[in-house]
């Protein structure tokens, strides 16, 4: 039953960007997923955990690791092949110039808690090695990236996400707690959102 809960998140995303073709119905629609599938399977993981840091070095280490995410991006926007009709793209997607600081607000601190609660909380694990979250996690990005980037680029991204979803239940699992890797996912979805907003006008 607990990784039944990962179905409909996908299917969340799936339907928002290809049925829907819209950003908002996706990260929605996602989010009510998450949150349905928790209600329905329960959860043992208190909401305090989100909020929870026993060494503030994690945070700040999480925070460097993360914040690097938009840097890096810009730095290899070009090598990473990412769609040149960016702004068309994206106005596709229900984003312009009314919602995309709205989209990249909710998006940047609403998602981590909710992802970060769901991913390596529920289904975290204190496993030093790679577990099956990370892999799930990193997954439904795919989803996102397809038709956007060269197939080379999406495979580059889900290992660097496989990998981030491993560090964030690291720092969580050496923390005892969620807030190191929701500030490190604030992060790091800000930078990256920043980005793309700064290459689509």
């Amino acid at each position: 039953m607990k990784w039944l809960t990962t179905v409909l998140p996908y299917l969340a995303v799936g339907l928002g960007m290809f049925w829907f073709r819209n950003a908002w119905a996706a990260l929605l629609g996602f989010h009510l997923a998450i949150i349905l599938s928790l209600l329905i399977a329960g959860s043992s993981v208190p909401l305090r955990t989100l909020f929870q840091s026993t060494n503030f070095r994690w945070v700040l280490l999480s925070l460097a690791f993360s914040g690097s995410g938009g840097l890096i991006l810009y730095l290899f926007w070009s090598t990473l092949g990412i769609t040149s009709d960016l702004s068309g793209h994206v106005g596709s997607l229900g984003l312009n110039s009314s919602n995309w600081i709205a989209f990249i607000a909710y998006f940047s601190l609403v998602n981590p808690f909710i992802e970060e609660y769901f991913w390596r909380g529920y289904l975290g694990s204190p496993a030093k090695g790679p577990y099956l979250s990370d892999f799930i996690y990193a997954g439904f990005h795919a989803l996102i990236l397809v038709g956007n980037v060269p197939a080379g680029s999406i495979v580059f991204s889900l290992i660097v996400l496989v990998l981030a979803g491993w560090f964030w239940r690291q720092v969580a699992r050496q923390d005892n707690g969620l807030l190191a890797p929701v500030l490190g996912h604030i992060a790091v979805d800000f930078t990256i959102l920043v980005v793309a907003y700064r290459m689509s006008l």
